[in-house]
């Protein structure tokens, strides 16, 4: 994985910060700002895909990040002053700048950016939007993935609502990350208060069972992620599979003949063994196999149903 780079072969990368377009290396907050403190922001991670034979960079169902976060904007109390399309045309144009000509992830961040401390409340405090982009590869590491069952538990919505992705919420995730591959894992599964399978520490999880989909449901403290959405809609309408959304318990997912995790980092993938014990026979099952296929030809853009998923982003040099 290729993360955190400042230039790429056109030149320095450029950010989108306090209105404007400027070096990476100048976007910075002075350490007073309030969401370094205390996580006050909402942020999207959002792919980019290359696709080689176009000469373009395909942003993946960009819109609905982009209303997702505008929704945890309200909540967080974050006046910015930008509708979804006109992040989106931020977006297309920062992408076009920086020149990626690779896969790429987008970070759009709203954040509380007045300088105070010693301040718990939302009201009244000064609020931005940043945005960057990156290039990146294989989020996970790994083609298949060996999980844990965390022993950290996901927030519950009266303490945050984990529906949305607030900074601040992510330490839950970061520990359970920790746990796991400090274990020698790969990822972690978390369990919500109830002790219901709940979701990975940056993905959504699907098992398969006697060739149905099953997903935990949004009231078990998930995050309504637009992969896993796309995963339904895909189950559904090209494979003919049910989808069911429900509460699903820990021995389920050691039972089942299939179990994947999604998201736009991870994209899909097959969990084939969890705490010790492989999944069916420890492979990739053939419903995974096939989401997986369909997936990445849709995010590249080779898949004409679906181009209007797809954000096209064509690179050019940078003027800086």
């Amino acid at each position: 994985m290729s993360t955190g780079q400042s230039t790429s072969q056109f030149g320095e990368l450029q950010a989108f910060f306090r209105g404007d377009y400027v070096p990476l290396k100048d976007a910075n907050v002075n350490i007073m700002t309030h969401a370094l403190h205390y996580g006050t922001g909402v942020f999207e991670g959002i792919r980019g895909n290359w696709n080689d034979e176009a000469g373009v960079v395909n942003i993946f169902r960009l819109r609905e990040h982009y209303e997702r976060l505008l929704r945890g904007c309200r909540l967080l109390m974050l006046d910015i002053p930008y509708t979804a399309d006109q992040l989106c045309d931020i977006t297309v144009e920062l992408v076009e700048r920086n020149g990626h000509r690779q896969d790429i992830y987008i970070r759009p961040l709203a954040y509380k950016s007045a300088e105070m401390v010693a301040n718990l409340k939302l009201q009244d405090l000064e609020s931005d939007f940043t945005l960057i982009t990156i290039p990146f590869g294989n989020y996970l590491g790994s083609d298949t993935l060996r999980c844990c069952t965390s022993s950290w538990r996901r927030v519950d919505d009266p303490m945050i609502p984990a529906r949305l992705k607030i900074s601040g919420i992510y330490v839950n995730s970061i520990l359970a990350k920790t746990e796991a591959t400090l274990a020698g894992f790969d990822e972690a599964i978390i369990l919500n208060h109830d002790g219901h399978v709940c979701e990975g520490s940056g993905e959504n999880l699907f098992l398969v069972v006697d060739g149905k989909m099953i997903t935990p449901a949004l009231e078990d403290n998930v995050l309504p992620g637009i992969t896993r959405d796309t995963v339904i809609q895909l189950a559904q309408s090209e494979l003919g599979l049910e989808v069911v959304e429900r509460t699903v318990d820990r021995s389920e997912l050691y039972l089942a003949d299939e179990v994947l995790l999604t998201g736009t980092a991870a994209h899909i993938t097959p969990v084939v063994e969890l705490d010790n014990r492989p999944i069916a026979d420890g492979k990739t099952g053939p419903i995974s196999a096939q989401l997986q296929k369909m997936y990445f030809d849709i995010v590249v853009g080779r898949n004409p149903k679906y181009l209007h998923w797809c954000t096209p982003a064509s690179p050019r040099p940078v003027v800086v």
